[in-house]
């Protein structure tokens, strides 16, 4: 996958639905163990609710929900399924309800739970990341100026610079420009550069060489 949609911060989202509150909350999180801790806090602070409904989605890893005591498919499986359409991975949103003591139906529950969802993730916004090679880069002192200046103008993200024996800069580029920027850093440097790609990684930082 070269490029996902995440949420971009915490968003908090109160329905009122036949005096029945709905409270969402929508976060980001990068790991299902983290979906658990988030979710474990929700229900603490909500722990004279009716219900804490559940999912999330994690980029190579599971999705999981849960109705918490709903009618089966009338909660988790709707909520899941906003951000499932919407192309968003590494989030969490729990939804809790207060029941307010009239019946919704499956159909007005399951409405009730996605709408509060995709209100959450509206307030939440959302980021994307992009899938980038990681590139360790080895140049002489006497380079240090021209190389940073090829990497600042050439649509790289310098994450760090080491000042050892040489100056090692680790570099984040679109994955799949990598082979194209080794050749011009050997190029301006005749062949004085060493660049190695030491992995692949995602960023919400990265600009896009084409500029999209």
């Amino acid at each position: 996958m070269e490029r996902y949609l995440a949420p971009a911060g915490v968003g908090d989202f109160e329905l009122i639905e036949k005096r029945s509150k709905f409270i969402a909350c929508v976060m980001p999180v990068y790991s299902e163990e983290a979906a658990k801790v988030e979710i474990a806090r929700v229900r603490a602070k909500y722990h004279d609710a009716n219900h804490n409904c559940w999912c999330y989605i994690v980029l190579g890893g599971p999705e999981r929900y849960s109705d918490d005591g709903e009618p089966q498919g009338t909660a988790g499986l709707p909520m899941l399924e906003v951000f499932r359409r919407e192309g968003i991975y590494n989030v969490c949103c729990v939804v809790t309800r207060y029941f307010g003591g009239i019946l919704l139906g499956a159909g007005g529950l399951s409405r009730a739970y996605s709408s509060s969802a995709k209100q959450a993730l509206l307030k939440a916004g959302t980021t994307e990341f992009r899938l980038c090679d990681d590139l360790r880069i080895t140049c002489r002192y006497d380079l240090l100026g021209r190389i940073k200046y090829e990497l600042e103008n050439n649509n790289c993200l310098i994450v760090n610079i080491e000042y050892l024996e040489s100056v090692i800069f680790s570099v984040l580029v679109s994955a799949g420009t990598s082979d194209g920027l080794c050749r011009k850093l050997q190029d301006v440097s005749a062949g004085a550069v060493s660049s190695v790609v030491t992995g692949k990684v995602y960023t919400n930082k990265l600009i896009d060489p084409a500029g999209k």
